[in-house]
């Protein structure tokens, strides 16, 4: 069990803070011992690769008070910068490594009162589906410690699921927020591109890559978000030049609101169990007076051939900057080019090096045209599949988050089989939408999440159908 302040709503706990019911110090404490107990043993989760409690008991006791986050824990994911613990981003490449400045959501946070606890396990670079290829070893499912958390944001997903702290930060470039919040159990949201500002996250692909949040509940992820959310042009040139936005509601009536659901998203093959906790969520949404109805995304098959065409030619070029010369792991060799390649070789791991040799090989001499350029050109068909659906009257669409629930632990080893675990998620990415998953339910005692998308800029809908979801389903989202 968690303390009992944590099991709380992050809204809850920060009003506690301002009315002195409870100090920051008293909850940082908690955090850190409820992360030794889950870190114990054979079947710790391996969920925090980096922490310092005296550290945190400084920034718990400095914290400002009248903050939306006055005290709340928080875990951040390792590929975002912070400045007294390490940016390794789950490689050797960069073991060790501390940024010297914090990233602009770790600003946002502490001046809203948040306390850093940890940070998290990380697919390497956040390259995988599963947290299996992080240097620091795989993170485990709390609900299950023999299966994956999934990824490649899964230690961030874990920490919360399993109640070191209420809210966390992870990376979407394809999946890795929503997914994982699935396999755990719990909400995750992947923000419209450009609402929240990637200064401080270490680049993957830089026209997919968002900073998205954690929540054990929709109001915890609402709150986080609209902390985190607003205009950084200062600091990153995509950032749209936006106020954060308001997303918390009381609101849980659906009334002329209409939810497509894509027939793409639920082909023949989907597993019965995901399908019918899908049909008890639409049901839900229809008793709240939502009108569903079936809508159709034709370009859907091409997404993950389109999206492992961009993300690896993307990652290339990002990640050609750790070579050994300014940061990092150096592996000294006969001349520049050995070191070179005896830094990159022994840094890397086997899922990075796969997609760095793959991108670089598509954007190749005789190979772009054939290759990145087709796939940016499928990527603008999926962006005009999504517009005609929102200009059909669509408001928002309900799909499964992924197509099965947490696997075991090396279960999977063809790259390619991983991969499709982002079938219905890097559609978002491609398309710069917001989206999010919830808990709907359980399949053989494992999560199962429902995906919930709306049209840029319009995370207000999209929370506004999770508050009348979650609501409607209650306890029965965890059953």
């Amino acid at each position: 069990m968690t303390a009992p302040w944590l099991e709380q709503r992050a809204a809850d706990i920060a009003s506690a803070v301002r009315d002195g019911r409870v100090t920051s110090v008293a909850l940082t404490d908690a955090s850190f011992a409820r992360a030794t107990a889950v870190e114990a043993g054979k079947d710790g989760l391996n969920c925090i690769i980096s922490a310092d409690r005296n550290a945190s008991l400084r920034e718990a006791a400095a914290a400002p008070l009248g903050g939306a986050l006055a005290g709340v824990p928080v875990v951040i994911k390792d590929n975002i910068a912070t400045t007294f613990l390490t940016t390794s981003c789950g490689s050797n490449v960069l073991a060790g490594y501390v940024s010297p400045y914090n990233a602009t959501v770790v600003e946002r946070l502490r001046a809203a009162g948040a306390v850093l606890v940890g940070k998290s396990n990380m697919d390497e670079f956040a390259m995988g589906s599963s947290t299996e290829h992080s240097a620091f070893g795989p993170a485990r499912n709390p609900v299950d410690p023999s299966r994956v958390p999934g990824g490649s944001s899964g230690g961030s997903a874990a920490a919360v699921a399993a109640g070191i702290a209420p809210i966390a930060l992870g990376s979407e470039t394809g999946g890795s927020v929503r997914q994982p919040a699935s396999f755990c159990g719990i909400v995750g949201v992947k923000p419209t591109y450009g609402r929240v500002s990637r200064y401080g996250l270490v680049a993957f692909a830089s026209s997919l890559d968002n900073v998205g949040v954690f929540g054990r509940t929709v109001d915890d992820a609402a709150l986080t978000l609209e902390v985190i959310a607003g205009d950084d042009t200062a600091h990153d040139s995509t950032s749209a030049p936006r106020p954060a936005p308001v997303l918390r509601t009381t609101d849980t009536d659906l009334a002329g609101v209409v939810i497509g659901t894509p027939v793409e998203y639920f082909p023949p093959s989907l597993a019965p169990e995901i399908r019918a906790l899908c049909e008890r969520a639409l049901d839900a949404l229809r008793a709240r007076g939502a009108t569903v109805r079936d809508v159709s995304l034709p370009h859907t098959d091409y997404a993950i051939p389109a999206y492992y065409i961009i993300a690896p030619a993307e990652c290339s070029a990002n990640l050609a900057r750790f070579d050994g010369v300014r940061y990092g792991l150096r592996v000294d060799g006969d001349g520049v080019r050995a070191m070179y390649e005896a830094t990159r070789s022994r840094g890397f791991g086997a899922e990075v090096t796969r997609r760095v040799l793959l991108g670089t090989y598509v954007l190749s001499a005789g190979y772009y045209d054939a290759y990145y350029r087709k796939a940016m050109q499928v990527r603008e068909l999926i962006r005009r599949d999504f517009d005609a659906v929102w200009a059909s009257g669509v408001h928002a669409l309900f799909t499964p988050t992924a197509p099965t629930t947490a696997f075991p632990i090396g279960a999977i080893s063809d790259p390619y089989e991983m991969y499709l675990s982002d079938i219905f998620t890097v559609t978002a990415n491609l398309a710069e939408l917001p989206a999010m998953s919830m808990p709907i339910g359980r399949a053989a005692s494992l999560p199962v999440g429902g995906q919930i998308l709306a049209a840029k800029f319009d995370e207000a809908t999209m929370f506004r159908v999770a508050y009348a979801l979650e609501h409607a389903l209650g306890t029965a989202a965890h059953a």
